[in-house]
């Protein structure tokens, strides 16, 4: 098991938090995304387009009345990535709080 390069960076983790606690097909819309995120729009925007080249999210982009409206959603490779690395992450905490202290 090891880092996902592309989940580790922490804008993109937080994205994928976000994304991994709703259900399977459940989408989050890009403002909703972007408060709990905490990123500006043009942050958050280069964050999702890493994800979704990855193949880890969805993006779509329609028009609701006249207004745009992205909307994400993880992907099944994205949701097996991110439990990957957070495995990964467990591990790293489980060893270091196994490692007997020194005195």
């Amino acid at each position: 098991m090891s880092a996902d390069e592309i989940i580790h960076q922490s804008t993109r983790l937080r994205i994928m938090a976000a994304l991994n606690a709703l259900e399977r097909r459940e989408v989050l819309d890009f403002t909703r995304l972007k408060a709990i995120v905490g990123a500006t729009d043009g942050n958050l925007g280069a964050h999702l387009d890493t994800l979704a080249r990855a193949g880890y999210i969805d993006v779509e982009k329609l028009f609701v009345g006249r207004r745009p409206q992205t909307r994400v959603r993880a992907t099944t490779s994205g949701r097996r990535a991110f439990r990957g690395h957070v495995g990964f992450l467990r591990k790293i905490f489980d060893q270091a709080e196994a490692k007997p202290r020194r005195k």
